[in-house]
């Protein structure tokens, strides 16, 4: 829900001496400036902090910024869905149609549900490049932190192979996650009798998963990909390293995928059926 201008998608590269052009990663945030939940208003209770929405795209950036000093290398696009969710006459609303990049139609639901909205074209023209590997960061779902609390970020792809490694990557940076599924029969859920796919369930049941299950309509099989539901990116009383409020949950994650787990070499292949 943004009538104003200064919204867009922020496209940033990092490529080494002698790389190739095309990316072997793609790193994409979302970055809601701040969030009113736009149509479907918070209560004042849940738009406080609503500023930090942008976390996703903070956790990209700086992953990206780490891997540049670092001298990754591999080339790395990073890719930015910066905007606010707001209120007005020129905004979106409940029951309308929204055609993303790559033509797929959205029938929109809540329009407090905008976060997957941003990633639905971010994920798409990021693939375009295609990377081998594309890894999204988002503060989500409010469902992932019901499921996990603030202890844990929620982690979904569509390579099974991989669970082992993302877990202990969670394990040795200290920025646990767990595996979600989030196979086809979710998909259920989320048809529309007048667009290709509903932006969400009314109902709102498992909403971290169906909110993955509609993301994957926007990335190849032929791309590993990993989604980030940063159900840990604020804990009051801090997590692992971090003694603050807001965790920054992600960065000393994606290093370790990246560095130790070397996950950028090595993706994994074969598509999964269902995805987890």
């Amino acid at each position: 829900g943004n009538s104003r201008s200064g919204a867009g998608i922020v496209h940033l590269k990092y490529r080494p001496a002698g790389s190739r052009k095309q990316p072997a990663l793609a790193l994409v945030g979302k970055g809601i400036l701040f969030d009113t939940g736009g149509v479907n208003l918070k209560p004042f209770k849940y738009m406080l902090n609503m500023h930090e929405d942008m976390g996703g795209s903070a956790v990209a950036l700086a992953t990206l910024q780490a891997l540049t000093k670092m001298q990754y290398p591999l080339p790395v696009d990073c890719w930015l869905a910066v905007t606010t969710n707001q209120i007005g006459p020129d905004v979106y609303n409940c029951n309308d149609v929204v055609t993303a990049s790559n033509g797929t139609t959205i029938e929109v639901v809540h329009t407090d549900a905008e976060g997957r909205m941003v990633l639905a074209d971010t994920l798409a023209l990021a693939a375009r490049e295609k990377p081998r590997l594309m890894i999204d960061f988002a503060t989500l779902t409010g469902s992932c932190v019901s499921a996990l609390s603030e202890r844990y970020s929620g982690i979904f792809t569509n390579r099974t192979g991989l669970i082992p490694r993302l877990i202990a990557a969670g394990m040795e940076s200290g920025e646990r996650v767990w595996p979600f599924p989030a196979d086809d029969d979710f998909d259920e859920d989320l048809e529309s009798k007048c667009a290709d796919v509903l932006q969400c369930s009314p109902d709102a049941s498992a909403d971290h998963i169906l909110a993955t299950r509609f993301l994957r309509r926007f990335v190849p099989d032929g791309v590993s990909w990993l989604h980030i539901d940063l159900s840990a990116a604020r804990r009051e009383k801090g997590l692992a390293q971090v003694p603050s409020g807001v965790t920054g949950f992600g960065v000393r994650y994606a290093l370790n995928l990246l560095l130790d787990q070397n996950l950028g070499k090595n993706p994994g292949n074969d598509p999964a059926a269902g995805g987890s």
